[in-house]
């Protein structure tokens, strides 16, 4: 614990200090208690300890007049980066309370989160499948959007950073070190995860810094390793990529590939935008209907089973207990491959890592016996065409493709199938189809087929 953190019990206006959660060069985070609320709250102090001390009177003030100006800066760029983040409203970034100043310094209040660092998380875990990392990834990245929309960059995005709620979903916390884009930027480094640029206060940070550090994220977890420190990429470049060690039975070529692509040492080289990365991660995987996981494709003649979905949101929500909300997920996929309901309960429990909870998961649907409805077959080679034709007559999705072919012209095929594995009726497929069209005269013609669909009996 630091030397300089303020003591257990001490009130801080409204909030008691329990404890201190962690310790950086900016300042200090503390678990408090806000008495009014009754709620435990996260409390971060600005004190740079480099050019700052805490007096007798727990007061902060800068170590010298040499580092009085910077320290006044500093503080008024906390303040600032304060009341952006505190505008946020994102589930999946940490939502900023309340900020104001005391003791001569700066304090942000944070929500707690509840969890466990992702570190801490992943351990009993691994290996992760390709579906699991990208169910993580796709909220961060949706976070880290509205940040950048601001024009506000994390430039801190870690392992440490991140946290994994109870319910299993992650929070991206620790926006001490967030700066506008148009303001001075200063260096800030957690070795392996920040990107060269962010070594320099003239290095050109933007968007794609906190890529780089996701990135990095990303590759500790497909891996297990850390990433290179990204000085020591910059004239050669010596970590092996993303691609060469990933697993391949776990994770696609394209999903690796894209991982590397946020690493890229010259930030002209990575994408530059989330949404520029998204795609690349969508095209080879981060959409759940395109994981791969230990299996083999679908045999050229596979015979699919349409089962119970009272059934399968019953398995969704007992799976959800030990998977958290990537479960929904693994019941679809594992429903798409099952023969039998007895062979989809075996498969899904074979994903709970501990022994007790995967036999009461077995008992507990023990009874299945039988299937609501025939299988059929279907001889359609491509895996993801195959399981489209599994939700939706084949003339149904042929009728979709044609329709939407008019306005999108050969791709109509991929959306199509890629609608067909999320709706849960005609109607709703072409409401998803109908999403992708530009054009709003063209979109309306195709909810007015939507709507038709539904009012049929």
């Amino acid at each position: 614990m630091s030397q300089a953190a303020l003591a257990a019990g001490y009130a801080l206006q409204e909030y008691r200090i329990e404890k201190v959660l962690g310790v950086g060069g900016f300042g200090l985070t503390y678990l408090a208690t806000d008495a009014n609320l009754n709620l435990r709250v996260a409390v971060k102090e600005y004190l740079p300890d480099d050019i700052a001390t805490r007096g007798a009177d727990n007061s902060i003030t800068p170590r010298s007049p040499d580092t009085a100006e910077t320290f006044d800066w500093g503080k008024q760029r906390f303040l600032d980066e304060s009341r952006t983040v505190a505008s946020f409203r994102h589930p999946n970034i940490v939502r900023v309370m309340r900020f104001f100043e005391a003791n001569g310094t700066a304090y942000m209040v944070m929500e707690f989160v509840e969890g466990d660092a992702l570190g801490d998380w992943i351990k009993p875990r691994r290996p992760l499948a390709q579906v699991q990392v990208a169910a993580m990834l796709g909220p961060l990245l949706d976070g880290l959007e509205v940040v950048h929309k601001t024009g506000v960059l994390h430039r801190d995005i870690k392992p440490g950073n991140i946290y994994m709620r109870e319910d299993g979903s992650p929070v991206l916390l620790d926006f001490g070190s967030a700066r506008q884009r148009s303001a001075e930027l200063t260096a800030v480094v957690s070795p392996g995860y920040a990107p060269f640029e962010q070594y320099h206060t003239q290095g050109n940070q933007g968007p794609w810094s906190d890529l780089y550090a996701l990135g990095g994220v990303a590759y500790w977890m497909v891996t297990g390793n850390k990433p290179h420190e990204a000085v020591a990429r910059v004239r050669a470049d010596t970590m092996p990529s993303a691609l060469q060690q990933g697993d391949r039975g776990l994770y696609r070529p394209e999903f690796l590939s894209a991982i590397d692509w946020a690493l890229k040492p010259n930030e002209g080289d990575r994408p530059q935008s989330v949404a520029e990365w998204r795609a690349a991660l969508t095209g080879s995987g981060l959409e759940n209907t395109k994981t791969v996981e230990k299996t083999q494709p679908l045999p050229k003649t596979a015979t699919v089973l349409a089962f119970d979905p009272a059934l399968l949101k019953k398995l969704e929500s007992a799976l959800a207990q030990h998977l958290g909300p990537v479960a929904p997920v693994v019941v679809k996929n594992a429903s798409k491959k099952a023969t039998t309901q007895a062979a989809l309960v075996q498969a899904l429990a074979q994903e709970i890592g501990d022994p007790a909870a995967k036999s009461a998961f077995e008992k507990k649907f023990s009874e299945i016996s039988r299937p609501t409805s025939q299988p059929t077959s279907t001889t359609r080679s491509n895996p993801a065409t195959a399981l489209a034709a599994a939700r939706f007559p084949v003339e149904v999705l042929e009728r979709a493709e044609k329709r939407l072919s008019e306005h999108l012209g050969p791709v109509a095929r991929v959306v199509v199938k890629r609608a067909a594995m999320k709706a849960r009726d005609e109607a709703e497929l072409y409401l998803l189809l109908a999403d992708e069209i530009e054009d709003k005269e063209e979109r309306k013609a195709f909810n007015r087929k939507a709507m038709s669909i539904s009012r049929k009996p």
